[in-house]
């Protein structure tokens, strides 16, 4: 029990964090997420044993040209290319049976691109129709939200078939399965508030931050397996480190920043 108030206090103080930068200004938000990036790669690095402070330099030039400077379509899309390449590059090695560790290079660009990228397009989903839309956002966080709630629940309720035991152990098939209805149905009650995109194409977009936010949470899950560690920090009292927290929402973020140029493309 005091595991469970611990992880909701902890929980209750990161959503009122969010949803204060998300409704006070475009700015407050920008912040919020240049920082939890910062956070997020301090724990890769110290999961992945990459050594000195570069990455950090990278990352934070990366973000503040994307974001103030770089309005550049051509531009955008090379990183999402690059962002989406390392991904793949991820699953990869989630799927793959061999645990050898990644070389110093590889370690920098993966941290780059699959922290840093997933930020920044995490960051720029909100700008779509070169407005701040606030209720887009919130949307995606509500979908990953109840799809991690209602996984853990169903999951411990009713689940019994493991998904992947060896990188994930109590995570199970029916777990997923739950979150994933349970997602689907609160992305057909967001498109009520959030009408910049259809009810089908909420559904469609429900659909990728599912599999593609499920699937950033086993990488990390095998990232700490390979280091032998239990979480990659201990910034949040009950929940682990911040990657612990955003694993899921970065890997996702440039999938769903992929559907949506889409959406807006075909429109």
């Amino acid at each position: 029990m005091k595991e469970i108030l611990r992880r909701a206090l902890t929980g209750a103080v990161y959503i009122i964090l969010l949803l204060s930068a998300v409704f006070l200004n475009s700015d407050a938000f920008d912040f919020l997420f240049m920082a939890f990036g910062l956070a997020c790669l301090y724990e890769y690095k110290k999961l992945v044993q990459l050594k000195g402070y570069y990455i950090f330099m990278a990352y934070l030039a990366l973000w503040w040209l994307f974001i103030y400077f770089i309005h550049d379509k051509i531009l955008i899309n090379l990183l999402l290319s690059i962002t989406l390449v390392v991904d793949f590059a991820l699953l990869y090695f989630l799927f793959s049976k061999k645990s050898k560790p990644f070389n110093t290079s590889k370690k920098f660009v993966i941290g780059l691109f699959y922290v840093g990228g997933g930020c920044i397009f995490l960051t720029m989903i909100p700008y779509q129709e070169n407005e701040f839309a606030k209720i887009l956002i919130m949307g995606i966080f509500i979908l990953i939200w109840v799809n991690d709630t209602f996984a853990y629940l169903v999951g411990r309720s009713l689940g019994k078939t493991k998904l992947y035991s060896s990188v994930s152990p109590k995570k199970t098939i029916e777990g997923s399965v739950g979150g994933f209805i349970f997602a689907l149905i609160a992305a057909y009650i967001i498109s009520e508030f959030e009408t910049l995109i259809s009810p089908m194409q909420w559904i469609i977009l429900s659909t990728i931050i599912v599999i593609t936010g499920s699937l950033g949470d086993l990488i990390e899950s095998k990232l700490k397996r390979v280091a032998g560690v239990k979480d990659s920090g201990a910034i949040l009292p009950g929940h682990g480190g911040m990657l612990d927290r955003l694993d899921s929402l970065i890997f996702a973020a440039p999938f769903a920043y992929l559907i949506l140029y889409i959406f807006n493309y075909v429109s």
